[in-house]
């Protein structure tokens, strides 16, 4: 992947990076980003010389055909693990155990605390339940990292990527040992990802929201097809007031 899609990701849009010297030559740590857009999974890699590894759904390993095969290994070669989402409890509990699982061989593991792409460029709430219980089972450090302007790259709806110089943010590496022991604790949990995400937001200026991304996109969705219904409403008002006047025009000649 480095060399694959790294070099010319680094000649085509230049990436600028500060902080490199907080990522530890060995050993495990947690990756703890802001999520702005499909290609922070590509980027941070790429300035990075170590590898890290980060979740997708399994469905992208799993999908029948040649354009399946190409995706499985495209995203194989990126670092990706797949992560089956079905069961009682989801994702969730698949992630924390992948998570764990490369810690213990003593890797860089990524996440992205808010759960999803940010759908306006803002910092949203991070769930305490991946990114917390992943830290404090394994005792390996957060390090908090700030994906700058990725998200002007390629914006919804737009087909050709826009050249420009994004930028990455590493932080210095938070240390949870405090709290060993207590990864069942919901209010520990809520803390440890509330202070990652303090960091997060120092080092990438975001506004902050005090909800979930997932629920800011459903407020979105819902406010689209609300306006969707009231323009195709007020369309068909129109209509029926032009034929209204149409059929009393007719009947008065």
């Amino acid at each position: 992947m480095k060399v694959a899609i790294g070099g010319p990701l680094k000649v085509a849009f230049r990436p600028w990076v500060e902080g490199l010297e907080h990522i530890p030559a060995e050993g495990a740590a947690i990756l703890a980003s802001n999520h702005l857009s499909f290609s922070d999974s590509f980027f941070l890699p790429t300035m990075l010389d170590r590898k890290v590894t980060f979740i997708a759904k399994a469905e992208y390993f799993t999908t029948p055909g040649v354009k399946g095969r190409l995706t499985a290994a495209f995203f194989k070669s990126v670092g990706q693990l797949p992560v089956d989402r079905s069961g009682a409890r989801g994702a969730g509990e698949a992630a924390i155990k992948s998570g764990l699982e490369v810690l213990e061989r003593g890797e860089l593991f990524g996440i992205y605390p808010e759960g999803t792409r940010s759908p306006d460029g803002r910092l949203y709430r991070g769930k305490p339940g991946g990114l917390a219980r992943v830290a404090l089972a394994s005792g390996a450090p957060v390090i908090p990292v700030a994906m700058i302007d990725t998200e002007k790259i390629q914006p919804p709806g737009q087909v050709m990527p826009k050249l420009m110089r994004p930028g990455i943010r590493i932080g210095k590496p938070l240390d949870f040992s405090r709290y060993q022991g207590m990864e069942h604790d919901r209010f520990v949990l809520r803390a440890v990802t509330d202070e990652v995400m303090y960091e997060i937001m120092k080092l990438s200026g975001q506004e902050y929201v005090d909800m979930y991304a997932t629920a800011a996109k459903r407020r979105i969705a819902e406010a689209a097809k609300a306006d969707k219904e009231a323009e195709k409403a007020a369309r068909a008002a129109l209509a029926k007031e032009q034929k209204q006047r149409a059929d009393t025009e007719k009947s008065g000649s």
